[in-house]
């Protein structure tokens, strides 16, 4: 018998949806947060080779890599992305840059339809590599969403133990 999908709710069989998600900066939750690529690392795999058995090939893990993450959000008077991205390169120079704070830990929550977290990521030491202030603006596009986009390098992930599957009612 296969073990089940989730184990408080054994009679729960969709796995959860994509489009409810959070992701929180400094403790607060980005608003008008539209998008979110994934999380994905990938391990380098190296070929050796033994003296004794020179034929045979063997592959042994090497260096990990993390894929940049990419937010994007709806254009709002939220600030959140344009002051982070000024923490790490900013129009009044470096001395406006800050060493400090331009690196942040960012917690990533997947949610039931009930609005409750029930899977949580934490990203390490996340950064802004890129970021857009503001769309392509298109005069005869009527039904267009302004969005903003920050691309995050970071140190990795794990997920967030403490954050169990809720009892759904």
């Amino acid at each position: 018998m296969p073990a089940p999908t989730f184990t408080v709710n054994a009679e729960r069989y969709d796995p959860y949806r994509t489009f409810k998600f959070q992701v929180l900066i400094d403790g607060k939750p980005v608003a008008g947060l539209s998008k979110m690529t994934a999380l994905k690392k990938t391990t380098e795999a190296v070929s050796w080779r033994n003296g004794g058995d020179p034929s045979h090939e063997r592959k042994l893990p090497g260096g990990t890599k993390y894929e940049a993450i990419t937010l994007e959000q709806g254009l709002t008077h939220d600030p959140v992305f344009e002051e982070w991205a000024n923490l790490v390169n900013n129009f009044q120079g470096d001395k406006a840059m800050s060493l400090k704070k331009f690196r942040k830990n960012i917690v990533i929550n997947v949610m039931n339809l009930q609005g409750q977290p029930v899977i949580s990521y934490k990203v390490f030491r996340a950064w802004v590599s890129e970021y857009q202030a503001l769309p392509d603006f298109d005069a005869n596009s009527m039904n267009a969403v302004g969005i903003q986009t920050i691309k995050l390098e970071h140190e990795g992930w794990e997920r967030d133990t403490s954050v169990a599957e809720p009892a759904e009612s």
